[in-house]
């Protein structure tokens, strides 16, 4: 008590400041300041320390020159300095430290770069500031001087930078100096730097999946005058450097007009035996699954094309035994000529095996045949040496499926066939399997799902809108769900996991719709119309494009090709082939290169 008052609670006493609560309340966000040029500040004043020699504690010598620094500023930048002032190292310590592994003018630029964040890259200075910068561990500078070497690469230099590159651990820039060097093969191999090359360098691209070469012929003449341009050094290495060329994938002609006339091969047993295992490998198409091995491998940048052929036919009243072919990926629309088969052949039955195109039966316009034919597109040849079929076909479907060719159906000139062949060509031989349960001529047939499936034809009487199914696991046919529309003399390819059966003819006219067919669901659906009707139309699947080829319209016979793309959903008028086919035969071979010499010109006319 004091003056006879009690005195209250604090608590209760007026306050004359807010209440705490209100105070934080009332309080604004805190501000943070940033000086965005605080940096770069801090780097001129250090940069003007060090040119006026201001607590500079080391001193850089390098020749004649010496250079004040802070050994916490090379610290900040260089593992290499932080490593040499922290460790136990006798320049930890030291005043002055001799710099010898680098020249003058390189290292002051490198200590200005520490305090200025610059440097002047060009083609005077960067094979002295790259290495520099990797003794000294400036990654950052490492970084802009392979930048730098990568916008110089050119033909005439990519194999100096290479080695370069090679000789200073940058990853990065020897990878780059690879890629543009296996890229522009054919136009680094006429430079000096090509000509300087180590071995080791050279069978490092000579032997890459990656090597850009347009044919195996060019990279066999890049050895050559390799080899030339020191003979006496270089030639005990020739056999090792050919066994990197994949001489199997040459043109016979120059395998044996170039590379085995070669006077260099001719000389060196071991040359020769490679030049020999080339031959064999193109002399005997039907063992080459045996051979495969590195130098019959093709270059990953050659990968992938298909080439599509179109096999004999109806022409002009007769049958024909031409062949044409077109290489969508390189020639567009351009179709081109190649060795016609021995025969003439309309009705003919064609698949590929193996990379090897096979021409079944047919009718030659005179008869029935049982012959077989065999195109080499490696060699642009066609062989008869195939044993022929036990029946007379044409009209015949082909297929091949698992190493086998299969021949389904078709007539013989006296009757309409269920018989089916399988042909071997390990042995030459082929061999009856289950027939049909129904006799077909003009089937067509596709492989999907390991089973081989029969689609429509005719009977005889009348055309057909049956499918049959053959599993060879199981060796017997079996009907699955009909067709929409009856169809014979129909082409049919798997096509985005679908059968789809295009043209053919029904019991009154020649048909331009067509139908896919789900093996999942066991249905049947229509697909938008080609623009042409098609009877004896060849069907086939190039670069995820559905192709209708050839075929009769009612009134003519067809040389135009329509294709069909799924994303679309439109067929669209693609190109002309020199000849009209009726019954012609289609195949896809898959190659490395095609010949590209149109061996049998044609006037374009029409046929």
């Amino acid at each position: 008590m004091r003056g006879g008052q009690e005195i209250s609670d604090p608590m209760d006493l007026p306050s004359t400041s807010h209440d705490s609560a209100d105070m934080f309340e009332s309080r604004k966000p805190q501000s943070k300041y940033k000086n965005s040029h605080f940096a770069n500040s801090v780097l001129q004043q250090l940069g003007g320390l060090k040119n006026r020699d201001v607590l500079c504690d080391v001193t850089l010598i390098c020749g004649w020159k010496r250079i004040n620094a802070h050994r916490v500023v090379l610290s900040a930048c260089s593992p290499y300095f932080l490593s040499m002032f922290t460790s136990q190292m006798a320049e930890c310590y030291m005043r002055e430290i001799n710099m010898e592994e680098i020249e003058p003018p390189t290292l002051e630029a490198l200590i200005e770069f520490c305090y200025t964040g610059a440097i002047a890259i060009d083609d005077s200075n960067v094979q002295d500031i790259l290495p520099a910068a990797c003794l000294l561990q400036i990654h950052e500078v490492q970084t802009a001087c392979c930048d730098y070497l990568k916008k110089q690469l050119d033909p005439s230099n990519c194999l100096g930078i290479r080695a370069f590159a090679d000789t200073h651990s940058c990853k990065e820039l020897l990878s780059s100096a690879d890629e543009f060097a296996l890229k522009n093969f054919s136009r680094v191999i006429g430079k000096e730097e090509f000509q300087m090359l180590t071995v080791e360098s050279l069978t490092t691209i000579i032997k890459s999946d990656k090597l850009n070469a347009a044919s195996e012929e060019l990279v066999f003449s890049a050895v050559i005058q390799w080899v030339r341009h020191d003979i006496s050094k270089r030639k005990t290495h020739l056999s090792m450097l050919l066994s990197h060329v994949r001489l199997p994938l040459c043109t016979p002609k120059f395998l044996v007009s170039v590379v085995s006339e070669e006077i260099l091969v001719k000389s060196d047993p071991a040359s020769r035996d490679l030049v020999d295992e080339a031959k064999n490998y193109l002399l005997l198409p039907v063992e080459r699954p045996n051979m495969q091995g590195p130098r019959t491998k093709p270059r990953k940048p050659l990968q992938g094309s298909e080439v599509l052929y179109a096999v004999g036919g109806w022409c002009s009243g007769d049958a024909i035994a031409s062949i044409e072919r077109l290489d969508p990926m390189k020639g567009g629309t351009t179709w081109k000529c190649v060795a016609p088969m021995g025969k003439r052949r309309c009705g003919v039955g064609v698949a590929v095996l193996e990379n090897l195109l096979y021409a079944v039966g047919g009718h030659d316009g005179q008869s029935y045949l049982n012959s077989i034919e065999r195109y080499d597109p490696m060699t642009n040849q066609w062989s008869s040496d195939v044993a022929p079929t036990a029946t007379c076909r044409t009209s015949v479907g082909v297929a091949a499926f698992n190493g086998s060719l299969y021949a389904v159906g078709g007539q013989d000139g006296e009757s309409c066939l269920d018989v089916v062949e399988k042909y071997d060509p390990r042995k030459n031989e082929w061999a009856k399997v289950a027939s049909m349960g129904t006799r077909r001529l003009g089937v067509s047939v596709s492989v999907v799902n390991g089973c081989i499936y029969a689609v429509g034809g005719s009977n005889g009487p009348a055309p057909l809108n049956t499918v049959e199914r053959y599993d060879p696991r199981v060796g017997k046919w079996e009907e699955v769900r009909p067709m929409l529309t009856k169809r014979k003399h129909l082409g049919t390819a798997v096509y985005d996991g679908y059968i789809y059966a295009v043209g053919g003819r029904d019991t009154t006219t020649e048909l331009n719709t067509a139908e896919r067919y789900s093996v999942e669901r066991d249905e049947w659906q229509p697909v938008v119309a080609m623009s042409n009707r098609r009877s004896g139309v060849g069907v086939a699947v190039v670069g995820e494009k559905l192709y209708a080829v050839g075929g009769f319209d009612g009134q003519t016979y067809l040389k135009s090709v329509e294709i069909f793309d799924k994303d679309t959903n439109r067929w669209k008028t693609h190109s002309q082939m020199f000849y009209r086919r009726l019954g012609g035969g289609v195949g896809v071979v898959r190659v490395a290169d095609a010949p590209e010499t149109e061996l049998h010109a044609v006037k374009r006319r029409d046929l």
